[in-house]
């Protein structure tokens, strides 16, 4: 029974996000009155951070593991993903400011545009300029895929701690998964002739998070007093992508309205774990 439900809710974070980045496009972002990326950005650290600080970190503290050990693998874990992201396997966000400016642009501008974003930053987002021309986007499609295996794994263990926690932390990483994937599409989309075809390459690289899902489910059950180590990763996981990814995108010169709307949204991500949290008790 638990597999089954890791594995439809590795599903739904996997692919659904996609999905759901795709409608998004369609509908388009930005426009007044409308949803940004800006505003999916703020949700997502909301409920990256609440998951990681309300539920899954309080949840590994209740173990019989000592204390000193799970703040020593929680460092580590922000080593490792800080790593992760150094060998491009763990990208998050490089590219959402970039396919945020490309919605509100002509096509025809977009490649002038992606070298004038690499030169601002230093060449920050180098990995996603790779493959957009000539390899289809499949240095930036290898990461997704790592990426995506790793949150299966993440949520199989959170499953195993508790059902209702699961549910939380799938949740998650579908809200942080749709900014990422709009960026991915966009940058698809340019490299490739069918749009169709953008979507289901990030669609199958979505998919390996189920089979993180299963890989975890086996791995925590053979070495179950781990459990309260894998939640612990998963909350580095979860802390170094909203922290490290997610706000630096936020920390833009704003109005005090736009401050004001974002803080509304990094509260509504937060509302929205605790709304989740509640029901599945």
């Amino acid at each position: 029974m638990t597999l089954i439900a890791i594995i439809l809710a590795t599903l739904a974070a996997g692919i659904g996000s996609v999905w759901v980045a795709a409608a998004l496009l369609r509908v388009g972002l930005g426009g007044r009155g409308r949803v940004g990326a800006q505003h999916l950005l703020s949700l997502a650290a909301g409920a990256l951070l609440s998951t990681a600080f309300m539920h899954l970190l309080p949840e590994a503290f209740e173990s019989q593991a000592s204390a000193h050990d799970l703040f020593a693998t929680l460092l580590l874990g922000l080593v490792f993903f800080f790593l992760l992201d150094k060998a491009e396997l763990w990208h998050h966000g490089h590219e959402h400011s970039q396919a945020e400016l490309r919605l509100h642009d002509h096509h025809h501008h977009a490649h002038d545009h992606d070298h004038d974003h690499a030169d601002d930053h230093g060449g920050h987002r180098h990995g996603h300029g790779h493959g957009q021309h000539g390899h289809g986007g499949w240095s930036l499609l290898t990461g997704d895929s790592v990426h995506c295996f790793g949150d299966g794994v993440l949520i199989a263990s959170v499953f195993l701690a508790d059902m209702r926690l699961g549910l939380v932390a799938a949740l998650s990483v579908l809200a942080h998964e749709v900014p990422h994937h709009i960026g991915d599409l966009v940058v698809l989309r340019h490299s490739s002739l069918h749009r169709h075809a953008a979507l289901l390459k990030v669609s199958l690289a979505g998919a390996v998070t189920a089979l993180g899902g299963v890989v975890g489910y086996y791995l925590v059950g053979l070495w179950e007093e781990a459990l309260p180590y894998f939640l612990v990763v998963a909350s580095s996981s979860f802390v170094y992508v909203a922290l490290a990814d997610l706000i630096p995108q936020l920390q833009k010169r704003l109005t005090a309205l736009q401050t004001l709307v974002q803080i509304a949204w990094l509260a509504g991500g937060i509302a929205l774990v605790i709304l989740v949290s509640g029901l599945a008790h």
